[in-house]
């Protein structure tokens, strides 16, 4: 478990209560169980409780009027290391609610802890809505995996992608060991030798930042559906070839060699000529403003037909197109800037370069 903080004194808000776990079983259709075993779960996940939500309120902290003896007591064993075991726990949708040990909830976080360990029981909502639908498609993925993590997906029949991947993952291991596989032992080995790597990939290259709304698995998903399943050409495609290969298990080959701190970033660099014509009144400022910004390398004054060659050093990502990051430098940093007549860009094809 692990302990950022020290122990909390915000006050108790007398008028709040943790949320019910019957009020929301019958809200949400949530009647089909299906057990996850035991793992962490984060502690702000956790919001209500299956008897007790009248005796602590919304953050999970004792109520004045309930006993706080217990609390104490366990409060004081955890301080001292010992193991008290899981709490059990039921979850609806991504909200967990305690069966059994809600004063070890509130003692792990009232000491500041971020998550404990719990056996938790899943019940899963039958009503038809999209978010349900895919609520249940994450269910079945957990049922046939047996992954310990969850993988969130936010579109429907992603899920199933996933699942033929794995599939395809155990007939590469079966054939490689001439021996039958079980299809959760080959989702565990999916997991580690392809699945993590590439999100990790996808963590070191910042990708999520330009898709706020989309989580990792979801980025994961889109890439290896166009990248190994449909062997799509696009855009975005230049480098992304040599980055993950287009072929899955080869990318795992290469993946298992390296270690986590070795992952290569999803980023490519750009090399982008800049040739301006410009008022010769302001040849030299400009120069000068141009120079400080942070991708430019070499700025010179010339004699011909343009009057400044400006060498560009840019970077993006594999789901952006070189167009788009050079036309978005050029038209927003160089263009904008008092005295420029016209640009235009060249980007190297062939290169040879000597070291000095």
């Amino acid at each position: 478990m692990l302990n950022r903080q020290g122990p909390t004194d915000s006050p108790v808000d007398e008028n709040s209560k943790a949320k019910s776990f019957k009020e929301q079983q019958k809200a949400e259709a949530a009647y089909d169980s299906h057990d996850r075993g035991t793992r962490s779960v984060a502690l702000d996940r956790i919001t209500g409780s299956v008897g007790r939500y009248n005796d602590f309120d919304s953050q999970f902290r004792l109520r004045q009027r309930a006993s706080s003896e217990r609390l104490r007591w366990i409060r004081d064993a955890m301080r001292q290391g010992r193991n008290l075991g899981p709490v059990k726990l039921y979850q609806i949708k991504n909200e967990f609610y305690v069966l059994d040990g809600n004063h070890r909830i509130a003692a792990a976080k009232e000491l500041g802890q971020d998550e404990i360990l719990a056996h938790i029981v899943e019940l899963v909502p039958t009503d038809n809505s999209l978010q349900s639908i895919l609520y249940r498609e994450r269910a079945e993925f957990a049922d046939r995996t047996k992954l310990p993590v969850e993988i969130n997906l936010t579109e429907v029949s992603q899920y199933a992608h996933l699942l033929d991947q794995i599939s395809e993952h155990r007939d590469f291991l079966q054939q490689a060991g001439e021996k039958t596989v079980a299809f959760e032992d080959a989702a565990q080995d999916w997991y580690k030798t392809i699945y993590r790597p590439l999100c990790s990939i996808i963590k070191k290259g910042r990708l999520g930042d330009s898709f706020p709304e989309r989580t990792i698995a979801d980025l994961y998903a889109y890439i290896t559906l166009h990248q190994w399943k449909e062997g799509r050409r696009r855009r975005y495609g230049i480098g992304i070839g040599k980055l993950i290969q287009n072929d899955m298990e080869a990318f795992g080959k290469k993946m298992d060699e390296l270690k986590d701190c070795e992952y290569p970033e999803m980023k490519r660099g750009i090399t982008v000529f800049i040739l301006m014509n410009v008022q010769a009144k302001k040849e030299i400022k400009l120069m000068e403003k141009i120079y400080e910004l942070e991708p430019v390398r070499e700025i010179h004054s010339v004699h011909g037909d343009v009057d400044i060659l400006v060498k560009v050093e840019l970077t993006r990502d594999l789901l952006t197109s070189d167009a788009e990051i050079i036309s978005q430098f050029v038209h927003e940093k160089v263009r904008q800037l008092p005295g420029v007549n016209s640009t235009k860009t060249l980007i190297p094809g062939i290169s040879k370069i000597k070291e000095t």
